[in-house]
């Protein structure tokens, strides 16, 4: 989901209903030649805007080189409001795709060979989800999409992937975001986005055999994402307050002890190898504009190597980053650019010495990347 107060206070009384006429019709685009690998492809999930109802999957599919736009309402006819309002995360699990819809309190879990509807699940104002021994991890912020100083904590719900059911839930902080597992604990960023001016600043941290939360990690306000590295550190990115706190990037060591990254604003990363890729789009409100940025960390030495990883000046056309993934196996960078929020945003692919290789059209809002080593069929 876009940064939140903004978004919230522009959107709250918009309906979320979408009028059938606003379904949008499948397209296809071969943006580049077809190659042949272990990684065949991957899926973007569009948020598209708040109360529009308009989420949307699309599916780029390396051995033809073909770029699927809106595949789930022609794999799906028969789910009503297609996939629903915001889609604020997709992950692959066994044999299942999980994309979490967040305004419209729901996991939709699709098969991953043919994205058809498997079943939902059902998570008020859910968030992100990770996975960890055959249980899914759903964060939620428990109440209504409201800011409200009273909001209330939100939980963590515990799903049995085989049967889908929620197993129980655990209590967090307030207005939980993404989390990581590390050594059978989760950790979750807390943001406390519906409390402002009184935003969390804590990681809970929760024993996975117990499933119960049993520490509090005092980090910065108004967190946001988690990712692990490769040498079990975990990088936490705060979203700041809009005004005069900046946005910021924590590393929780393996002693849970946590340390900054200077001067390294983040709206996203992904971490690929011994390098995390990072974008911000900060936005401010005593400016009144948003400040983007991007950079490369190595994460052996946590020394920012590059601010810029895009080498050819791309960066120019690229009005709000807001997504961003590495190909496994080529190392190709995608970074989303959202344009005006309203309207189809584009995806851009760059070499792996950050050159444009190709770029096309995608659904509104173009946010949450899933790389698949199984073919999508029937195309």
């Amino acid at each position: 989901m876009k940064t939140l107060l903004p978004i919230l206070l522009l959107v709250v009384l918009l309906n979320a209903c979408r009028k059938e006429d606003a379904i949008i019709p499948p397209t296809l685009n071969k943006v580049t030649e077809g190659t042949n690998g272990i990684v065949k492809g991957f899926f973007l999930l569009n948020e598209a805007n708040m109360g529009s109802n308009k989420s949307s999957l699309d599916y780029f599919d390396y051995e033809t080189g073909v770029y699927w736009k809106n595949i789930f309402a022609t794999r799906n006819p028969t789910v009503t409001k297609e996939l629903g309002d915001v889609g604020n995360d997709i992950q692959i699990y066994g044999n299942k795709i999980y994309a979490v819809i967040n305004v419209s309190n729901l996991v939709e879990v699709l098969d991953l060979g043919t994205a058809t509807h498997i079943g939902t699940i059902s998570v008020p104002n859910c968030r992100y989800i990770t996975f960890h021994e055959g249980y899914a991890y759903v964060s939620s912020y428990a109440g209504p999409v409201k800011i409200d100083p009273n909001a209330r904590l939100g939980y963590v719900a515990r799903i049995d992937t085989a049967t889908l059911q929620v197993k129980d839930t655990c209590v967090v902080g307030y207005q939980p975001e993404e989390m990581v597992v590390r050594n059978n604990k989760l950790y979750v960023a807390n943001s406390g986005g519906y409390r402002v001016p009184k935003y969390d600043s804590t990681v809970s941290v929760i024993d996975l055999n117990t499933f119960k939360e049993i520490s509090k990690i005092e980090v910065a306000i108004n967190l946001h994402r988690m990712k692990k590295d490769n040498h079990g550190n975990i990088y936490v990115t705060s979203r700041g307050n809009y005004f005069k706190i900046p946005s910021r990037t924590f590393i929780i060591n393996a002693s849970d002890e946590v340390s900054e990254l200077p001067e390294l604003p983040a709206s996203n990363l992904t971490i690929l190898g011994d390098t995390a890729y990072v974008y911000s789009t900060e936005w401010n409100y005593t400016t009144g504009k948003n400040t983007i940025s991007y950079a490369q960390v190595n994460t052996t030495t946590h020394e920012i190597v590059s601010r810029n990883f895009i080498k050819d000046g791309t960066e120019s056309k690229i009005k709000i980053p807001y997504g961003i993934a590495v190909n496994p196996e080529t190392r190709e960078i995608y970074v989303t650019d959202a344009g005006n929020y309203v309207t189809p945003g584009r995806i851009y692919c760059f070499s792996p010495e950050g050159i444009r290789k190709w770029d096309t059209q995608t659904g509104d809002i173009p946010a949450h990347f899933v790389f698949t080593y199984k073919r999508l069929s029937g195309l």
